[in-house]
């Protein structure tokens, strides 16, 4: 099965591009982007969220069902789950360590294999749950994920740009703004308590003279940062609802906007940031919204 760049790093490439623009050269030379808007999505697969876009797109690298896994890595005759769509927008929360995806890209704890085979995914879900194994090798029909698919016909997708750390959420998240995850493989609540202390591109924002913002919903996960706790940037932090549509409909937004989703979910207030098992359809309302 081929390799499987995630989603959650998706906007990265974009965002680096767009970032070339804005700082560089003099902060008073004229440029066609004046405001990089960042929106990170929780990890999923690519070929779970967009596989199936090869059928709107021949050029994606995408799935087309040929693709499967065996149920053990190590048994040559093993029986093989081959990938489908039928994703549903509530899916149980499959293996995202650091050691469940070692499974996964590897077959094994043996690293040696180059490429990797990625024959390790059912095998690594059926570890977990019987109930899992047929859900990890299935993708979203495109009809399912409507603003993604409204995306992937305007505009370039990049089906071969990898997960930064093969883990969780949070040392994905740190690489966002800062290019590393401070050595974190996994989600520690102490070290995210203290925060992680290295530069951040917001500091590279303030220096060039520019400005930046943090429009968050219910928990601003770029407070892991532990730079951004100083005083001084309280102001940077502002309530999604009360303020973006209004600064965007007004052109005052900062130079570098961050969009933080809903990670925490509840009956009021669904999640919307995609994580399993988080409702995938709260996920593309809110993006319906904040790109409306």
């Amino acid at each position: 099965m081929k390799p499987f760049p995630t989603s959650f790093s998706l906007f990265n490439v974009f965002l680096f591009l767009s970032l070339l623009l804005l700082l560089g050269g003099s902060t008073t030379r004229a440029g066609p982007i004046k405001t990089v808007v960042v929106l990170v999505m929780e990890n999923r697969s690519f070929d779970h969220m967009l596989g199936w876009m090869k059928k709107l797109n021949p050029e994606i690298n995408g799935v087309d069902g040929s693709e499967s896994n065996p149920l053990n890595a190590t048994d040559p005759n093993s029986s093989r789950i081959f990938f489908k769509d039928g994703s549903q927008y509530v899916d149980p929360d499959p293996g995202h360590s650091f050691q469940a995806i070692r499974e996964q890209i590897f077959g094994s704890n043996n690293t040696s294999a180059d490429p990797p085979p990625m024959n390790g995914f059912a095998q690594q879900a059926l570890s977990m749950s019987t109930d899992m194994v047929q859900d990890v090798m299935k993708g979203f029909d495109p009809s399912m994920v409507a603003v993604y698919r409204t995306l992937v016909s305007e505009f370039a997708v990049f089906d071969r740009w990898f997960a930064s750390v093969p883990s969780s959420t949070q040392p994905n998240r740190l690489f966002v703004h800062s290019g590393t995850s401070g050595g974190a493989t996994s989600n520690i609540p102490a070290l995210l308590a203290m925060g992680y202390p290295q530069r951040t591109i917001f500091e590279n924002i303030e220096d060039a003279g520019l400005s930046f913002g943090i429009y968050y919903q219910n928990i601003p996960a770029t407070l892991f940062y532990r730079n951004l706790r100083k005083i001084k940037y309280v102001t940077k932090f502002r309530p999604y609802g009360l303020f973006f549509k209004a600064h965007a409909a007004a052109g005052k937004l900062p130079s570098y906007t961050v969009v933080e989703q809903r990670y925490m979910d509840s009956k009021l207030e669904p999640a919307n940031d995609d994580h399993p098992s988080h409702d995938v359809y709260h996920g593309q309302v809110f993006k319906i919204i904040h790109f409306s």
